[in-house]
């Protein structure tokens, strides 16, 4: 049974940190079969009881994301989540640092496929800011 209370908590913060958009398109392929797995873990632990915590502040939270998705080569999640991490005020630079600390310890091929995708996603806000 869903913690309506948390779910909402959730899908706010999930739609501050990750946009109307992106948390659309993986609202809008529920199914009997997925709907728990995406409302309850997903929306409601995941982004309200954990993402809604005071321990850490968001830009934390980003950091701590962007190297454990690096780590396990979840390119698509760390797309989002970088993009995520420029949402919750983290400079170019702290990115740059980020990447470059994960390199470190993850390795060159995480950190090539870390900053390829940073680029993308760089590019894509630049190109979105000129249209606004």
């Amino acid at each position: 049974m869903i913690d309506k209370d948390l779910f909402e908590k959730g899908m706010q913060i999930r739609r501050e940190v990750m946009g109307d958009a992106r948390v659309d398109a993986s609202m809008s392929d529920l199914d009997d079969f997925n709907r728990d797995f995406m409302e309850q873990f997903i929306t409601e632990l995941g982004w309200g009881a954990v993402w809604g915590r005071e321990g850490l502040s968001r830009k934390q939270r980003s950091l701590l994301n962007l190297g454990m998705l690096a780590a396990l080569g979840r390119m698509s999640e760390f797309e989002g989540h970088f993009r995520g991490a420029i949402t919750n005020g983290l400079t170019r630079e702290e990115l740059r640092e980020a990447l470059l600390q994960i390199t470190l310890y993850c390795g060159a091929p995480a950190g090539m496929e870390a900053f390829r995708t940073a680029k993308k996603i760089l590019a894509e806000v630049e190109e979105e800011s000129k249209s606004v």
